[in-house]
């Protein structure tokens, strides 16, 4: 994400909740583009270099700012449905015996 100039401990992302404890239903933000400042946050956590080459290489000459969100389905369907699980909702659930649908 990436960070609000404004506020050093924010992010200019957002998180759409729903009511009644169903949980995040929504998530999005801005990506960060700038490659000295991914490269830069790489290495304030200690994370390998290598492992984010080809995200890294969609940076190298630059990229327009951009965003993205992500729904997640399934619990949009609890909540909307009122359903008190959100393995009710899942049509293909992965449990202890079944991987495979």
């Amino acid at each position: 994400m990436k960070q609000d100039p404004e506020n050093a401990k924010l992010a200019l992302c957002v998180d759409m909740i729903a009511p009644e404890g169903y949980g995040e239903i929504i998530g999005g933000g801005q990506r960060e583009e700038n490659l000295d400042v991914l490269l830069g946050k790489i290495k304030e956590h200690n994370l390998p270099e290598e492992a984010f080459y080809w995200y890294l290489d969609l940076r190298k000459y630059g990229t327009v700012p951009h965003s993205g969100f992500g729904l997640g389905i399934e619990r949009t369907v609890s909540w909307l449905c009122g359903l008190h699980h959100v393995r009710e909702t899942i049509p293909f659930a992965r449990l202890m015996d079944r991987i495979k649908p």
